[in-house]
């Protein structure tokens, strides 16, 4: 555990358990340098307790380079509930972990995230106030699949020389809020889009709605297309699946998109341009500070700006210099939330 908290550099770790709810959740807090760490809290099965705690600490590293990319005064933290196989009550559940939260007496921050949702966050609210996206504050999926589609267009015009979408084909994998939500303003910008999710009828949805071409989900990432949006959960960029990729660029929602850091050297020397994850996913991130802070939607609209802007400066940094965006972005995230 200390090896992997010393490796990604984290500031803390704490665990909690609850035995009257069936709570057992850990709060991951990578850095508080920049302020306090705000990241989601997932509620999924894990196949054990380490994969829980090493999803913990590599979400939570991700949430500080997020923070500090994205111009937030804002450490990073990620809290995970691991999910029994019956739930008595959720509500006294989400209770229990509002109480864990608020002992840390403002160092974390939570929001909603992979199996969470805005009332589970209104149940948290009752015991802290360190919590975002509740049913108040509103669904931060809408801002998040915004920042990658203007992150996707600055990735179209970084590859091929312009960010005009009109016809360019797009593979999106994964038609959740963010994926549909994302899809729905390709479909507007004239994009053909290519499509699986493991619900089929969200595909199907897609497929009525916005004229888009249903793909096997195993056959997706080897789909021929310009853009590939993996918009699911992480690690689907591993040795395998790389090697397979059919695609000119890749721009998506999901969190941990890499499997490890050298599949983003394996992208650029391959020629496939890669949007670091974190950066252009950073949408949800944003309105959920701001609006935790008080901001109005004009600051908000402001601050999802900087999510293109970013991405053309480590585009052209990793031209200029002969390293990978991704490499480039995590160079520069670190300078950012280590810095004296």
């Amino acid at each position: 555990m200390f090896k992997q908290m010393e490796a990604a550099r984290l500031e803390s770790l704490h665990i909690a358990q609850d035995e009257k709810t069936g709570l057992r959740g850990i709060i991951a807090i990578h850095s508080t340098r920049r302020g306090p760490a705000l990241g989601g809290c997932r509620f999924l099965s894990y196949p054990n307790e380490q994969a829980a705690l090493q999803d913990a600490i590599r979400l939570a590293q991700g949430m500080s380079y997020k923070a500090a990319l994205a111009g937030l005064e804002l450490g990073g933290g990620k809290s995970v509930i691991l999910r029994p196989a019956h739930v008595d009550d959720r509500a006294a559940l989400f209770e229990a972990f509002g109480r864990f939260i608020d002992s840390l007496d403002g160092r974390y921050i939570t929001a909603m995230d992979s199996g969470t949702s805005s009332e589970d966050m209104d149940c948290i609210a009752q015991y802290t106030q360190h919590v975002t996206s509740t049913t108040r504050a509103g669904d931060p999926s809408p801002h998040t699949a915004l920042g990658v589609f203007a992150g996707l267009r600055a990735t179209a015009a970084a590859r091929f020389g312009s960010d005009d979408l009109d016809g360019l084909r797009v593979a999106i994998q994964g038609l959740g809020h963010v994926g549909y939500a994302l899809a729905e303003h390709l479909q507007a910008a004239g994009a053909e889009l290519f499509v699986s999710d493991i619900d089929a009828g969200k595909v199907q949805l897609a497929v009525e709605q916005l004229g888009a071409r249903a793909v096997a989900s195993e056959a997706l990432l080897s789909t021929p297309c310009d853009i590939l949006a993996p918009c699911g959960l992480g690690g689907v960029l591993d040795r395998s699946t790389v090697a397979k990729l059919r695609c000119g660029a890749i721009a998506g929602a999901a969190n941990n998109q890499l499997a490890n850091p050298e599949m983003g050297d394996e992208l650029d020397a391959r020629g496939i341009l890669y949007a670091p994850d974190y950066v252009i996913n950073a949408g949800g991130l944003i309105y959920v500070a701001l609006t935790h802070q008080g901001r109005n939607s004009g600051e908000i609209t402001a601050q999802l700006s900087h999510i293109s802007q970013r991405l053309t400066e480590i585009y052209a940094e990793a031209q200029a210099h002969k390293r990978s965006p991704a490499r480039v972005a995590d160079s520069l995230a670190e300078r950012l939330v280590f810095a004296d």
